[in-house]
């Protein structure tokens, strides 16, 4: 299912009390263009209109370009780019509220959610199948769910839009309980209609424990351990997920939609007619992350991880894994991860030498096309794995010590561990030594994918001085964090402009 914009013609249009539009511009109509009252007939319609609320998802400032870099501003990543503002925007200073990477987000993730509000409007009055009539429903409601999960935590207090909106409509300005509520309340009518797995023309299509898992999610930043340990329990029970043996192939396109991918955006490095990153029929549906997140060179380098993820994985007391005569003292998962001056492997052809690069210098490997390219463009086709099955299973653990269940949290850390050869953790641990035990397992397992700052986000890290002296240790970028300002992004000013309503976030 690699094709989604079949249907954008229709629904391509953006929300209008978001993104803003000019009243000459609303009073003009275009007697050649579709409209929503010739779509929405039939059951091929149905389809083609989650096709396009999928397509949302890589559009330019979604999960093709800013979703990166606005996750990226976590203590495992920093800047050195000669983009000043870009730099600047990953250390915290945001002089300007409508810099592109965060405003452009507002736009692209709304423009989603209008075409779920329309398939969740007009599909109920189709008739056609009822069993694919719930499922396409359930796929927009998951859809809509991850818009509101990244906008409610990159910038809080954000308009919840459900309905299709008119030119005079005002969205109320909901606080971030409110919009967990309504993606909670969205999951769990999804989840019952889902299917636990899809064939092979529906691959990418979310299935059960996509939602349930983005449902545990949003129960963990809550701290509802035991309601989100439940759903965890029925995605590991269920048998629909497992760990791949090769931990690379989470990361190229060469195994997608795998058995440990709960939920990925879809890309395809096929340059089409129009140029990527555009939101229509025509366009190419690739992204261009690599481009940004590697070495100098064939990439512009301008997002780097930081030096202590590199030596986290230099482990000193890990012992022979069963049945290996290798005592790994260095973690496998750091070559994979990291580009760096010790690591052997060659990069777009030639070794780190002989690229000449800066040995106190790393960068960043994971989703890069170094094995199979010269160079970076921007026409990447790896898709981008949202939710894994490793996650999954050390969020359980979390949820588990959290719950005071050390014993029952312990193995699924190994499990992830003996996924890459290394040796199980033995031993009896606290609470609290256990805690930062799986915290420094994420790291190192999900180095360099995004999810480092919705974790720090939940650990409540950047909710008080002592978590920021803590995240300052890592990364001294953190000193020009602002306490109850800098966890939030700047809603764009042009949108307040255009809604007095809506409000700015505190201190911008």
């Amino acid at each position: 299912m690699k094709l989604h914009k079949v249907a954008t013609l229709v629904l391509a249009g953006s929300l209008f009390l978001t993104t803003g539009c000019e009243k000459d511009l609303l009073d003009k109509t275009n007697p050649n263009a579709p409209s929503t009252s010739q779509f929405w007939k039939t059951q091929d319609d149905a389809v083609k209109g989650v096709f396009a609320c999928y397509s949302g998802l890589q559009q330019f400032a979604c999960y093709y370009r800013s979703w990166h870099f606005m996750a990226h501003r976590s203590d495992e990543s920093y800047s050195q780019s000669p983009f000043v503002e870009l730099a600047n925007f990953t250390r915290f200073i945001t002089p300007d509220n409508n810099f592109f990477i965060s405003s452009f987000a507002w736009n692209d993730y709304y423009r989603t959610i209008y075409r779920t509000n329309q398939v969740l409007n007009n599909v109920p009055g189709i008739s056609m199948d009822e069993t694919l009539k719930k499922r396409l429903l359930a796929e927009a409601r998951f859809v809509r769910a991850l818009s509101y999960y990244d906008l409610v935590y990159f910038f809080g207090n954000v308009p919840l839009i459900v309905d299709e909106p008119v030119v005079t409509t005002r969205a109320v300005q909901a606080t971030p309980a409110q919009t967990e509520a309504q993606i909670i309340a969205d999951l769990q009518a999804a989840i019952p209609d889902l299917p636990v797995t899809y064939g092979a023309a529906d691959k990418g299509r979310v299935p059960k424990g996509g939602a349930q898992a983005l449902l545990a999610k949003v129960y963990m930043h809550q701290r509802k351990y035991t309601e989100a340990s439940a759903l965890f329990t029925e995605i590991i029970n269920s048998g629909q997920f497992a760990l791949v043996s090769n931990y690379l192939d989470n990361f190229t396109d060469t195994n997608e939609n795998n058995s440990e991918s709960l939920f990925e955006v879809q890309f395809t490095g096929a340059v089409l007619e129009v140029g990527q990153g555009q939101d229509n029929a025509s366009a190419s549906e690739s992204h261009d992350r690599p481009n940004f997140f590697g070495p100098p060179g064939p990439t512009f380098a301008d997002v780097q991880p930081r030096r202590w993820l590199l030596e986290a994985y230099t482990d000193s007391t890990v012992s022979f894994a069963p049945g290996s005569t290798t005592k790994h003292l260095i973690d496998p998962r750091r070559d994979i991860s990291i580009i760096h001056a010790g690591n052997p492997d060659r990069f777009y052809g030639k070794t780190f030498g002989e690229w000449n690069w800066n040995p106190n210098q790393q960068y960043w490997r994971k989703y890069l096309n170094d094995r199979t390219r010269t160079n970076e463009n921007f026409t990447s086709g790896i898709n981008h794995r949202v939710i894994r099955y490793a996650d999954v299973l050390l969020m359980q653990a979390e949820a588990l010590t959290e719950l005071n269940q050390l014993a029952a949290a312990l193995p699924l850390v190994n499990q992830v561990r003996r996924r890459v050869d290394l040796a199980p953790l033995t031993g009896s641990y606290t609470q609290a030594q256990l805690r930062q035990l799986i915290r420094s397992e994420r790291a190192k397992e999900l180095a360099g994918e995004g999810t480092r700052w919705f974790d720090i986000l939940r650990w409540g890290l950047m909710d008080d001085q002592a978590g920021i002296e803590e995240l300052k240790s890592r990364d001294v970028d953190f000193v020009n964090f602002r306490l109850g300002i800098s966890k939030l992004l700047p809603i764009p000013q042009r949108d307040i402009d255009i809604d007095p309503g809506v409000k700015q976030n505190p201190g911008y």
